[in-house]
Order: C-alpha cells, then structure tokens, then sequence
C-alpha cells in the first residue's frame, strides 16, 4: 500500500489498497450486484481515494469532518473510475462523447489506454485549458456553438458518421455507475463510523455510485447530495417524486453541474437512495473552495466543494456529527480559482 501525502505537516492522509478483480455487473432498477469482493475495480489503474483529516476545517466547522478528495485520480477528478470501466467494458473500437471538461478528459485517456478512438463534442465557449487537455490526451475535439446545436444533437450526427462508435454519458449509463460505486466501496472499507456523507450532485452519476457501493459494501450511512442552488433540479425531482428538467442550462459558477437533468439510470438509485439533497447558495460554493485551500491545503473546483458548500450552507444539521465529504475533483480554470481566493482576501 502506497500513502500520497502532499499536504502540510499536521494533515492525516490515508489512503487503502485496491486489488484487481473481476468487472462489477449491473442490475435493474434500483442498485448494482458487484463482484463478491467488495474493494475490487475494474483496473489497478484506478487510483484509490485520498482521505484527509484537518483539525482546523474540522474546529471551524464544528463537526469531525473527513476529505475524500478525487483531485489526485488520473485527470484529476472522479470521472476517470466512469470513463475506465465504460472504455474497458465496450465491445465497440470507438467512442463519442459531450463533455465541457472532466468527462471529456477522463474518457480520452481512458481510451488510449484502451487502444480505442475518441471524439468529444465540447462548446467553443469551454476553457482553453480543458479543450488542450482533451486532445492531449489523445482524443479528437468537436467545437460545436450550443446556440446554433445542442449537445446531444451533434452527438445523433457524429453518431450516423461513425456507426461503430458508443455513445458514452457522462452520468446515465449503467457502466458510469459500476465505475463510481468504487468509490463507494472505498469508502466502507476506510472502516469509519461516518454519520453521513455529502456528495455533489449534477447528473447523478457520482451520487449513484457512491450509494450503490455503499449498501453493497453493507453500509447503511446516511448520503446527502450536495447541489448548486442555480441548478437544483434533483431537488425539485426528489420534492416531485419524478424527474424534473431545468429549462436551459444553469449559469452556476460549478460548471461539473450544469446538467439539465437527472440521469434515468441515476434517477432509480437516488429516489430511493438519497436521504435528502442541500442546495448550495454560489457564496457558500465560494466559501468551500477557499477553506479547502485556506485549511486544507487543497485546490478543489467549484463543483467539487459542494460536498463541503453544502455543510456551510446547513451548519446546524451537522454539529458534532461525523461528515465525509466527497471532493469530487480539482480541474479549475485558473483565472476563476484566482477570482474565487481573492474573494476571501
């Protein structure tokens, strides 16, 4: 067992040993039946999570708070445990995916460790960043205006030019969930009395798995889903009992959550798997990012200090209890995580 530490003096990090075993199989409507042994995934390349341990975000915030960061997973963010297992598991030589960052990172190099092609659909308004990483990656980049296509319709097209390919979501897709619920797993296996855990909240793909990998690993901890107040579209689906749609993509400044929708797949685990969803005010998004930083020594993005944005946002439901929050990634366009920290100066 390896331990990556890079944070300061003072800061517990720990980390767990993965094997390699058998894929993880699917199971309709409600959770995923993994393999027997509950810590194994798809591939040794997946990089177990990194669990930190702050006393003073924890005395700041009056709650025994744990970090279960996924800004060192390959591309830095959760998206890489989706992206191998969907890569790894198609029989299809190619795939297309939309993406304005993680996911579209996460799957092209997924696929070239797969030895398939890759193509991904991003708006030309996405940071410059994200669109080299992709093609650095080796994936071939598709720029598309959303004001004159949408997303999902250059994907039908690029589909009829390229009828081998899968389409791959970045959320509604039963071999996204098998990816996450190692997280999931990994969490229950840290052997810790966690009252909850928080977990941002965009298309459902992360909070799916988490959950699935959970009561698969025979824990019952309570999960509460984290999302931005802008784009609280779980909210009103879990208030409704059915999915409910945003009208236009949210101008929430944590871009991961700028979805319109719940996923399906997602939809049938969270129904009945969430204990309830936090909405996120964008001050309290800010706020999360600069603690992390401030008294984690963290780099977060945005959509990966909801878990703690929501904590903020309902202080009193967590006081004395002990909290895991899922930091979900780190990639954050420069100049906004410059923006964010000078907030707080």
């Amino acid at each position: 067992m390896h331990v990556l530490s890079p944070f300061r003096q003072g800061h517990q990090v720990t980390t767990i040993a993965v094997p390699v075993g058998r894929p993880f199989l699917f199971c309709e409507p409600a959770f995923l039946t993994l393999s027997a042994n509950p810590l194994q995934l798809s591939h040794r390349l997946v990089r177990p999570t990194v669990v930190v341990e702050s006393g003073r975000l924890s005395q700041r915030l009056g709650a025994d708070v744990t970090l279960a960061t996924e800004t060192f997973q390959h591309t830095g963010s959760f998206k890489f445990r989706a992206a191998y297992n969907v890569a790894t598991h198609i029989e299809q030589p190619a795939l297309i995916t939309a993406s304005s960052g993680n996911f579209g990172q996460a799957m092209a190099y997924a696929c070239r460790l797969a030895g398939k092609r890759c193509t991904v659909v991003m708006p030309n308004t996405s940071a410059q960043v994200k669109i080299d990483a992709v093609r650095e990656y080796g994936a071939q980049v598709d720029l598309i205006d959303v004001r004159a296509i949408s997303r999902a319709a250059r994907l039908q097209e690029l589909a009829r030019q390229q009828p081998d390919a899968y389409i791959a979501s970045a959320y509604d897709d039963p071999l996204v969930i098998q990816g996450n619920a190692s997280l999931g797993l990994e969490l229950a296996a840290l052997g810790r009395a966690f009252d909850v855990v928080l977990v941002p909240v965009g298309g459902g793909g992360l909070s799916s798995g988490v959950i699935t990998g959970l009561r698969q690993a025979g824990k019952n901890t309570a999960v509460v889903g984290a999302e931005p107040a802008l784009a609280n579209d779980a909210a009103r689906s879990l208030q409704a009992g059915h999915i409910v749609s945003n009208p236009h993509e949210p101008p929430t400044i944590a871009d991961g959550a700028r979805t319109l929708s719940l996923g399906r797949h997602n939809w049938e685990i969270l129904r009945v798997g969430l204990a309830g969803i936090i909405e996120v005010s964008e001050a309290h998004i800010k706020q999360a990012v600069r603690l992390l930083f401030e008294l984690a020594n963290l780099k977060a993005e945005p959509t990966g200090a909801l878990s703690l944005g929501a904590l903020l946002e309902q202080p009193e439901s967590f006081q004395g209890r002990s909290v895991c929050c899922v930091i979900s990634g780190g990639n954050v366009d420069p100049e906004v995580y410059r923006a964010i920290l000078a907030e707080g100066a």
